[in-house]
């Protein structure tokens, strides 16, 4: 299957002869293709409450507990998350390797661990969808994803329960849903687009169709640009930016400072400036209304200009990155045969705007922004599988790869944008007498000085002592098909050798992840069944919620028998409910399960007179609309 793991929403998809489509939610699921990137831990943070449409539509209620973005802080440090915090309703701290934790009661949770929750939801679809286990996937990421955020990415889907077989960027995967080669007679230069939730990409491929329609279309990357830290997260926090500031100003506070507003309110104003975005891509205003408790209520209409104002610095650093592209491939914009674009924040009219006067061309917005990447992934799948013999995927490097030089220099091996999968040697010495211990420091990034680079991991190679310019030392740096690096070394006078695959500073170590995904073999059937037990607690006071609520509406136009025989089936309901939210060890899932069916059963003919009173008073108020 092919996924798309979504800084706000994700999705699986799933391709055969037939062609790639999305799987939609079955049984007790919405029914939506896509599943938000959202999860709710238990008070202590030892259990998942709910995932995606659950977890999303509770969580001003439980703000502290619920985590929405961890895309974000893949394979990221906690500083890194220094300019999110004010909005954020969760706390985020130091875990080990200076790695960015969410604080949930008692526990550190890892990003990893969060989004591999989100994937096992999608595994779960996928599984119910097509009626058998479902243990492999592509998985896109970012194309500026660093080693350390593939790695991470990797890690999530092995805790998940999958088989990561092949990890490829989100715009290229996008390229391949379009199946831009098969309407292309002759070569093309296309551009994709992709802004979404937390990470802004985008890459200038080269389509040659194989003319004949025998042969491979060959997709190949020329170049690849973005910003991790640029998404649709950013215009929401603008706008929450904005309301706490002219609030501030109207109610004589300071609201921007931590702890001002309750991570509830945090998390409304997020849900609500989200909201906000979404209307005024087909609306010119929008009405803000936040109610700041003790009786100060913040009022005002945002225009679709004001807005534009707002975000455009915003929108004006993605086209810079469409130039920086432009430049690494060697092309002007002219040059350009179509824009396809991805995303769900690609859909503000501003940044189409400015797309089409950017390129010179109409924006290709042929398929759904959201649903394309997964289609996409599950292309790429199909090739690996062997149903498609008519692709060829050449994707690229985002940044340099290398090693420390002495002096604190930075010795590029691998630069950016080179096609993958990708090897390179170099041989280097030493400048000290007698050294024994030759540390290899491992770096990514584009300026000339370690200190400037992100380290990747170090390793150590033991060898005779000479003196200084006499060893020969031979480093092969080896990128696979998924952008994981492979480091060796080898002392060729000594024939000494040592070699990592790097395991970045930023990402869950090894022992990490072997420890978590030990834990989830062991307690694989209790989890299960608290798990069972949690949803359904969660599911069974909410229909005890609605159908308390639909008593209240219909009042007295049920008979009271009727009436009796509902109560009766909530109080059972209830007391089941109630005993396992205190002690779920020894409780009867089953029993829940058909307390549950039975009140629902029972209450049918109750809500269906609710629904008709409510229809009934919609109409008569309709004139007030």
């Amino acid at each position: 299957m092919g996924i798309d793991l979504g800084t706000t929403n994700s999705l699986v998809a799933w391709c055969d002869e037939s062609g790639p489509r999305v799987l939609h939610g079955v049984g007790g699921d919405d029914g939506s293709a896509l599943v938000p990137s959202v999860v709710r831990f238990s008070e202590d943070g030892s259990t998942v409450e709910a995932v995606g449409a659950e977890a999303r539509a509770h969580s001003v209620e439980f703000p502290s507990r619920t985590v929405t973005s961890a895309k974000r802080l893949m394979g990221r440090s906690a500083r890194d998350a220094a300019a999110d915090l004010a909005f954020l309703p969760y706390t985020v701290v130091e875990g080990e390797h200076e790695t960015a934790r969410f604080a949930i009661g008692d526990r550190l949770v890892s990003p990893q661990e969060v989004s591999a929750r989100v994937l096992g939801a999608l595994r779960e679809r996928a599984s119910a969808a097509l009626g058998r286990p479902v243990r492999k996937a592509v998985v896109t990421v970012p194309a500026y994803f660093d080693d350390a955020q593939r790695q991470a990415t990797r890690d999530a889907g092995r805790l998940a329960g999958l088989e990561v077989v092949r990890i490829i960027n989100e715009p290229t995967a996008a390229s391949l849903a379009y199946g831009v080669g098969a309407r292309a007679k002759d070569e093309e230069t296309i551009a994709v687009f992709d802004l979404g939730g937390g990470t802004f990409d985008v890459s200038i491929l080269t389509v040659t169709p194989s003319g004949d329609g025998l042969g491979a279309d060959c997709f190949e990357v020329r170049s690849t640009a973005g910003d991790t830290r640029l998404g649709g997260d950013d215009v929401d926090h603008a706008i929450v930016s904005m309301i706490l500031r002219e609030a501030g100003e109207e109610f004589g506070m300071d609201l921007s400072t931590d702890g001002a507003l309750p991570p509830a309110t945090r998390q409304a104003l997020k849900l609500f400036a989200e909201s906000t975005k979404i209307r005024l891509s087909d609306e010119e205003s929008a009405l803000l209304r936040v109610d700041l408790g003790e009786g100060r209520v913040f009022e005002r209409t945002l225009t679709r200009g004001e807005f534009e104002g707002l975000i455009g610095p915003w929108v004006e650093r993605a086209m810079s990155r469409c130039a920086d592209a432009l430049r690494d491939a060697g092309l002007s914009a002219g040059e350009i045969g179509r824009v396809v674009m991805v995303g769900g924040s690609t859909r503000i009219p501003l940044v189409r705007e400015r797309v089409r006067q950017f390129f010179g061309v109409e924006p290709y917005v042929a398929l759904d922004p959201d649903t394309v990447v997964a289609l996409g992934a599950a292309a790429q799948g199909a090739v690996l599988a062997g149903y498609d013999k008519g692709t060829l995927l050449l994707d690229v490097l985002p940044l340099s790869l290398g090693v420390e030089t002495m002096g604190g220099g930075f010795a590029k091996l691998i630069v950016r944008n080179q096609t993958t999968p990708a090897r390179a040697v170099e041989t280097f010495t030493t400048s000290v007498d007698g050294q024994a211990r030759i540390a290899i420091n491992v770096l990514q990034g584009e300026r000339e000085m370690a200190a400037d680079c992100r380290k990747l991991g170090e390793f150590t190679l033991s060898v005779p002592p000479m003196p200084a310019g006499m060893p020969r030392l031979e480093v092969e740096f080896l990128v696979d098909a998924n952008g994981v690096l492979n480091v060796s070394a080898v002392e060729q006078r000594s024939g000494k050798r040592a070699a990592i695959q790097v395991a970045p500073t930023h990402g869950l170590s090894r022992e990490e992840v072997d420890r978590l995904e030990r834990e989830s073999f062991e307690h694989a059937r209790d989890d299960m069944t608290r798990h069972r037990i949690a949803d359904l607690i969660v599911n069974g006071r909410l229909d005890i919620k609605w159908t308390r609520l639909a008593i209240e509406r219909v009042g007295e136009g049920i008979e009271g028998a009727y009436r009796a025989e509902i109560e009766a089936a909530i109080g059972k309901l209830e007391s089941l409910v109630d005993r396992a939210a205190q002690d779920w060890s020894g409780v009867d899932a089953d029993a829940i399960s058909a307390a549950r069916d039975a009140l629902n059963q029972t209450s049918v003919r109750l809500h269906e007179v609710s629904i008709a009173r409510s229809l009934r008073e919609d109409g008569a108020g309709s004139g007030e609309h």
